[in-house]
Parts: C-alpha cells; structure tokens; sequence
C-alpha cells in the first residue's frame, strides 16, 4: 500500500465543540511578528486562533527552529499548558495581525470539572492533531525530502487553502526558511525543490500567495511511490 493510502475510510463521527462549553473571554490582539509566548515568556493558557495565524515552534538543542504547526481560526493551540512543565522550549509567534481567546490551565481544568465533556471535546481534539504529526513523522522517516516539500504543501493547502474554479488551491505565502523548519531541511533545499515544482506546472508562487495544483501534486507523488 502507497504511503498515505488507508486501506478504509471510516465513517465520520460528529466530534464534540470545545467552545460549547468554554466562555468566551477577552479578544487579545498581536501584530504580525510579535512573540505571544517562548521560553522567556512561558504561557499559561490554552489559546484560541479568532483572526490570523499562528506559528508553534520547537527549539531544538543546537538553536533551530523547528515549526510545529501553524495553526488559523478556529483551532487551538498551546496546549502545553497542561503539563506544567517549569520550561517550555516552545514558541509561538502571529504570522500575521492576528485576534485570540485565551483560558489559563486552572480554568479549563475548573470548568473541565464541572462539564466533563470539555475534557472529551478537547482530547478529540488533541487525538486529531497528533494523528496528522503521526503522518509527519511516518514522511520524515521514509520519504526523500521533495515529497516531503510535497506532502507539507498538500497538508496545508487542504487546512488553510482556499479552492479556485480551475481546481487549484490559493494558500497564504508560506516562506522558504518556514517550509524548511516544517519539513526538516535548510532554507537553500526547500527553494530547489520549490523551483523543481514549479518548473513542472505543480505550483505557482509569489511574495503574495501560492497557487497548489493539488490533485497534479497527489497523482505525482502516487507514481513515485
């Protein structure tokens, strides 16, 4: 079986909604650039994406950043929290003007103990999530790095692109450094194999957007597996 490829699709099941039982709280805004939280500012809340993005990042030992997520409207983040951990070698960073909600640990655990479906919303939430690094890592561990180029554009054009009548898909201009720290490799790498797709009609791009033939990209992928 190719990677990538399940042998079923089970059928879908209505997931429960954090925001369901979390009160809204206060809207706070970042601008584009601006840390909200890192190793020297330890967060202690669960945050919310309400307008922009967001980029989570890993410090690795030797200084490099490694892009955990990006995370856009609608999702959370920062869920780190739980652990008290006394240092967090995580960063999160607005990748553009960006508005969120924010609950501390004691709070989500206080309204958590009160309405314990909190707890299964905000598990499902975190079992989805660790289910796509679970196919991340499996692209580390056994694909050369132009699919894994390949394979992280597929992944974030499906989260936060936006589908075009010609069939490809319009996605924020990710830069080749950020590409590089999702994918594992150096900023010099990223832009050959982004050159590469480009010349072969997979990918269009400039400082504004990218557009994604994303069914051209699958189907390549599928002969070079």
């Amino acid at each position: 079986m190719a990677f990538g490829q399940t042998a079923a699709v089970a059928p879908e099941v209505a997931l429960e909604d954090p925001l369901a039982y979390l009160p809204c709280s206060n809207v706070l805004e970042y601008r584009k650039g601006q840390v909200i939280y890192n190793q020297t500012q330890p967060s202690s809340s669960l945050y919310l994406v309400i307008d922009g993005k967001v980029r989570v990042s890993h410090c690795s030992n030797d200084g490099k950043q490694i892009v955990v997520d990006i995370y856009q409207p609608d999702e959370f983040f920062g869920e780190s929290v739980f652990l008290r951990l006394p240092c967090r070698a995580e960063e999160a960073r607005a990748l553009e003007n960006t508005k969120l909600m924010a609950w501390t640990g004691p709070e989500v655990e206080e309204i958590a103990s009160r309405q314990p479906r909190l707890a299964v919303a905000l598990l499902q939430v975190m079992v989805q999530r660790n289910m796509g690094f679970t196919q991340r890592i499996e692209s580390l561990c056994v694909e050369n790095i132009g699919k894994r180029v390949a394979r992280a554009l597929l992944r974030l054009a499906d989260r936060m692109g936006t589908p075009e009548n010609d069939g490809s898909v319009r996605m924020l201009p990710l830069t080749h450094e950020l590409l590089a720290q999702y994918v594992g490799t150096s900023r010099e790498v990223v832009t050959m194999h982004m050159n590469r797709l480009r010349r072969q009609g997979y990918v269009r791009y400039s400082r504004k957007t990218i557009i994604l033939y994303r069914d051209a990209i699958k189907e390549w992928l599928n002969r070079e597996d």
